[in-house]
Order: C-alpha cells, then sequence, then structure tokens
C-alpha cells in the first residue's frame, strides 16, 4: 500500500482535473442552453470549451504523464519495421482464405447439426 500523504500539489491537480471537466461539461450545456445562437457559434463554444479543458488537464500531473506516454509511444512507433506491399497482400490473402474455409466448415457443421436435431426429434423427413 502506499503510504504517500495528499500534499497540495496532488490537490491542486486534483482540481485541476475536475476544472478541466467542468469546462468540457459547461461547453456541452451552452450547446444546448442557447439554442438561439447559430449552429456554428455553439459548436465553436463546444470546440475551444473542449481545448480550453484538455489544456487544462494537460497541466496536471496526470496530463504531464500522459504526454511523456505519447511521446514514448511516438518514440516506439518509429523503431517499428512496417510490412511491406508484398508481405500485407501475401497476409491479407491468407486470412481472407482461411476466413472462406472457416465459414464453410462452421456452414457444413450447421447443416450437419441441424440435420441431427431433426432426426432427434422426429421433424425430419
Amino acid at each position: 500500500m502506499n503510504a504517500k500523504t495528499e500534499t497540495g500539489s496532488g490537490a491542486f491537480d486534483r482540481l485541476l482535473l475536475i476544472l478541466a471537466v467542468a469546462m468540457i461539461i459547461g461547453g456541452i450545456t451552452a450547446y444546448y442552453y442557447f439554442p438561439e445562437l447559430p449552429s456554428l457559434v455553439r459548436a465553436l463554444i463546444v470546440l475551444l470549451s473542449t481545448v480550453a479543458g484538455l489544456a487544462t488537464a494537460m497541466v496536471s500531473a496526470q496530463g504531464k504523464q500522459l504526454w511523456h506516454f505519447i511521446v514514448g509511444s511516438r518514440i516506439e512507433v518509429r523503431k517499428m519495421v512496417w510490412p511491406n506491399r508484398q508481405e500485407t497482400m501475401q497476409t491479407t490473402v491468407a486470412v481472407i482464405v482461411f476466413v472462406v474455409i472457416m465459414g464453410v466448415f462452421f456452414w457444413m457443421l450447421d447443416m450437419f447439426l441441424l440435420w441431427a436435431t431433426r432426426l432427434l426429434t422426429g421433424q425430419g423427413g
């Protein structure tokens, strides 16, 4: 169990996240609260409140951790070796063939079970 006590920065981060959620909810609420405004203006209010909420959330410790995770993920994606066109086509064809084979297999299994059920229940001819 973590023995770390709640510090002032932890409470401040929590306050920032609550403020961010309130901004986003406020923008959505304003969209429906002011139906007399043009749709474009209401959509801009929602967009701006969402951007402001996300910016506020990214200032918190959790937001900074998320940003470091995103940066690290991008670095790892750059290290990946992506298949070329030929490998992609071969894999796609293999998957399609397998799906067709399995589809026919399960269709035949379903027909057999239907025949067996009708035979056992006396409904078969």
